[in-house]
């Protein structure tokens, strides 16, 4: 079976980054976290964070192109270059990633929820604040008063040493979990990017926007007229209801009648960013996505005229969660020999064997006897790209990161058994979705209440787990409760762009590094200081309430009335991971075989693939009629259309995100 060819360039000339890509990163990062905490808790608008390419990230990118225009004409040696203009673009989205509607949002709203809304009725405080860490969470009612009634300031004595222990705590586990995403990364970007040459979609508009010709293709102004002015008329729609939309962005309908009501409300989802980004996504896989999602629908509907209905079935949740699985285990035995050298081989982990590298080759140290030599410039970060990193230290340092994890979670209460079950399962959830994204290229991939907790739960029941286990799974609701704005597919975009783009992957790892830093302290602040403002219980009462109480509430079920093991749950997750190993021996048995895995773990269980699946079917028909009849060539020419989507749509809803922060009203969003 031929692998899916990446479009962009591998033989591009090396770029020089200096170090002023990175400070402007840091001074960025901070801004755009707390716009993004701003437009998902106060607004609850657009939520950037739950869509693979963040708007967000993509408009300050597009600012800083405008601002190098000017530069060019006034300030040449300000102007940056692609691979500046990339590295930031890779620090704002591993950093955003993580401070998103599934990750950091959900975990500052968990800290102090069960404390400030324990009542006599739920008896939470008897049930099990015993098993919470005081190091772990909040439980001062001076300082959470500020925090959900609003009025007041974090900056003050009380309140910043309220928070501190349990700030600092989390800071460290949530950038461990990153730095062993960030070593996973580096172990498998090498034969994905350079062996297997995955397609990497997402990737696409920011390569191409830092690109030189990008701004000047009537095609792509086209769309990006027709866009802006779509979303324009329909904003002041939103705010001056007198003025007519142009059109809804989803049409709902349902059947009435048994069976088919089963499939529940269908949505006709009309996104132009989502045109765009499907245009991106390789044919077979566009085909397989639209495709799975009807299967998933029929399965409703056999579950009807069987009478499964309230039983569960079909359990699309856990196939997702399997066939994630299934994707894991086919990208370990595709990679098996490449593994199986790892401590063998001598190669540099963060050097490429693209022609980019081979010059950069005597700069670096390597031993390949190229004598082959490269310019750099003055400004060139030379210190960070001596050394190699070689697989021992690479290894080393997962283990580093595990062992920290496993003696957190040990301290926190857990036992041995369940924290190795546990990320054992996250981690290889989590090189899925990344390969997943490296392949098909979703627009989103959420998999929503179905985390490796509640699959042990399914397996073993709650009373094997024992409630130091079990409370601890509640802290973890942050980052398995649904997994749209998962860190480490942004990662492994980053290195793709690195290698694509002529930037050194050394400097491209310390900047992924630092910027998760930086972020995860940035994201604390606008998450706690805003709501001490505002009041969690007033403007932001969704994220910090709905979302904070479902782990607690959910550990009260588990607590009060356990739960044995749910062998159907456990049954279907196997069927889901069967189904696609099936499907890639089917692919790799016959090269008509047009289901690919990937499309149906995207599917299965997204709450996502509701809105877009019409969409993609769309472009779908598009992508299918433009090739036939107009080939490649045909394909790359329309390429820019349907970029300009993505960015204008991006752009007005930027825009508008910032007229709603400017004047505190609600505004038009681009997304449900």
């Amino acid at each position: 079976m031929p692998h899916t060819k990446s479009t962009l360039s591998p033989s591009k000339p090396p770029s020089s980054v200096g170090w002023r890509s990175i400070v402007i990163g840091l001074l960025l990062i901070p801004i755009n976290c707390y716009w993004i905490t701003y437009i998902e808790l106060v607004q609850y608008s657009a939520q950037p964070t739950i869509v693979s390419l963040i708007f967000t990230v993509v408009f300050n990118v597009l600012v800083l192109i405008g601002l190098n225009q000017v530069f060019k004409r006034f300030l040449p040696r300000l102007v940056l270059s692609q691979g500046e203009l990339l590295v930031i673009y890779v620090m704002l989205s591993v950093a955003s990633a993580t401070a998103g509607h599934s990750m950091m949002e959900i975990l500052v709203s968990t800290l102090g929820h069960a404390f400030w809304f324990a009542t006599p009725e739920n008896d939470w405080k008897d049930l099990f604040w015993r098993y919470i860490p005081s190091w772990l969470a909040v439980s001062d009612k001076g300082v959470l008063s500020g925090y959900y009634e609003g009025d007041s300031t974090l900056h003050t004595k009380q309140h910043l040493l309220g928070w501190l222990t349990p700030v600092l705590n989390w800071s460290a586990f949530l950038f461990t979990m990153l730095f062993v995403m960030v070593c996973i990364t580096v172990i498998v970007r090498r034969p994905w990017t350079e062996d297997e040459k995955l397609a990497y979609p997402i990737i696409q508009l920011p390569a191409r926007m830092t690109s030189d010709g990008f701004f000047t293709n009537r095609l792509m102004w086209l769309a990006f007229g027709l866009t802006v002015a779509l979303d324009v008329v329909n904003g002041l729609h939103h705010v001056f209801p007198a003025i007519p939309s142009v059109y809804e962005k989803a049409y709902r309908f349902r059947f009435t009648e048994k069976p088919f009501a089963a499939m529940e409300w269908l949505r006709l989802g009309i996104y132009p960013f989502v045109l765009g980004i499907g245009f991106l996504i390789p044919l077979d896989l566009l085909f397989s996505t639209w495709f799975f999602f009807w299967v998933w629908k029929g399965q409703q509907v056999v579950g009807s005229i069987m009478g499964l209905e309230g039983t569960g079935y079909p359990y699309v949740n856990y196939q997702g969660f399997g066939a994630y699985m299934g994707i894991f285990l086919i990208a370990l035995w595709r990679g098996r020999r490449y593994l199986q050298s790892l401590l063998g081989s001598k190669t540099d982990f963060l050097n490429d064997n693209s022609p980019q590298s081979v010059a950069r080759n005597e700069v670096e140290g390597g031993s390949t006897g190229s004598p082959v030599k490269t310019h750099i410039r003055q400004n060139e970060p030379q210190g960070i790209i001596k050394k190699p990193m070689s697989p021992l230290i690479l290894v080393l340092a997962l283990i580093a990161g595990v062992a920290f994890l496993t003696f957190f979670c040990l301290r926190a209460g857990m036992s041995l058994w369940a924290i190795l079950v546990f990320f054992g399962l996250y981690f290889a959830f989590s090189t899925a979705v990344s390969r997943m994204r490296a392949e098909l290229g979703s627009p989103m991939h959420d998999l929503h209440y179905t985390g490796p907790e509640r699959v042990m739960v399914a397996a073993l029941g709650t009373r094997p787990l024992g409630p130091n286990n079990l409370s601890m799974f509640s802290f973890f609701w942050f980052f398995t409760r649904t997994f749209d704005s998962h860190p480490m597919p942004h990662q492994l975009e980053g290195f793709k762009l690195a290698a694509t783009s002529g930037i050194q992957s050394r400097f491209m790892l310390f900047a992924i590094l630092i910027a998760l830093f930086v972020g995860i302290v940035s994201q604390f602040w606008a998450l706690i200081s805003i709501p001490y403002r505002l009041g969690a219980l007033h403007e932001m009462s969704r994220v910090p309430i709905i979302y904070g109480s479902e782990p607690w509430t959910q550990l009260q079920r588990w607590l009060a009335h356990p739960l044995p093991p749910d062998y159907w749950a456990l049954g279907f997750t196997g069927i889901g991971l069967l189904f696609a190993l099936f499907l890639m021996l089917m692919r790799m048995k016959f090269f008509w075989f047009p289901f690919h895995p990937a499309a149906y773990a995207a599917v299965c269980g997204s709450w996502a693939v509701n809105y877009i699946w019409f969409s993609l079917g769309i472009v779908w028909v598009l992508k299918l009629v433009l090739l036939k009849y107009g080939g490649r060539n045909a394909h790359r020419r329309a390429m820019p259309f349907f970029l300009g989507l993505i960015l204008g749509q991006f752009t007005v809803g930027s825009l508008w995100t910032i007229l709603g922060m400017v004047f505190n009203i609600p505004t038009y969003g681009i997304w449900p």
